[in-house]
């Protein structure tokens, strides 16, 4: 049973995000970002506890992947869905009065907001493409989809909890966010190396570059709160830029 452990912690991050999945369907985007923040903590900790346990496997590599795919692919691509619609339409998407046989709106701004799915599909190439390189043991070749994940759900925070009028008709100009859309995309499998947050050795000489990465991540997350996310994510690819672990 304590082998199945990291399964079981997997499996709660695939519930979020089901559950995540199905408040952004039906609008409640700040309800399906912390069910997601509770997925993706979850993530964090099912590798830690197989490898403590270990209770590594094939089987809960896969199952990681595919609550990652979840919770981390199609559940964003949902969110940016909703965001385009509210930001064309005024209103969360309706898509059987889309696709209803007695619909009228016929406009090209209905259909737009699917734009918002390629994150889904970029991020379940970029898992796909995780499992098979052997290059991303210890750290990434291009965004994670947790942190990209971060960076989309970020928007209707800061919209809900943080923006002024003039934050929040920038966050709700469609091309803003269809630009913010290819660029995640991009971002998800472009062969930029990012380091990894996995510490093999918990002295601080080793690991100072992630020390003071959290140090900052945390102190901006106090500071800006939700705003700090796009902040943390920009300033993580900037580091991995600059600095190379040795490992």
């Amino acid at each position: 049973m304590i082998k199945q452990i990291p399964n079981i912690i997997t499996s709660l991050n695939l519930l979020c995000g089901c559950v995540a999945i199905m408040f952004a369907v039906s609008g409640d985007l700040v309800s399906a970002s912390f069910f997601a923040f509770a997925g993706i903590f979850l993530d964090f900790f099912d590798g830690l506890a197989a490898r403590v346990l270990n209770a590594q496997s094939q089987v809960g590599l896969q199952l990681d992947s595919l609550a990652d795919v979840v919770t981390s692919g199609v559940l964003p691509g949902i969110v940016m869905v909703q965001l385009l619609s509210e930001a064309l339409t005024g209103t969360s998407l309706d898509i059987s009065a889309i696709f209803s046989d007695t619909a009228n709106n016929t406009s090209i701004e209905s259909y737009l907001p699917f734009i918002g799915l390629l994150i889904a599909v970029a991020s379940g190439y970029r898992l796909a493409k995780f499992n098979v390189d052997t290059r991303q043991t210890t750290s990434f070749i291009g965004l994670p989809v947790p942190a990209n994940t971060l960076l989309i759900l970020s928007l209707p925070l800061i919209i809900s909890f943080q923006a002024s009028k003039q934050i929040t008709e920038v966050i709700l100009t469609p091309w803003f966010l269809i630009i913010i859309t290819l660029v995640s995309c991009v971002l998800l499998n472009a062969e930029i190396p990012l380091f990894g947050l996995k510490f093999k050795t918990w002295n601080f000489k080793d690991n100072a570059v992630r020390y003071l990465f959290l140090i900052a991540s945390i102190l901006l997350l106090v500071v800006l709160k939700f705003i700090a996310i796009p902040i943390i994510i920009f300033l993580y690819i900037l580091v991995s830029l600059f600095w190379k672990p040795l490992d």
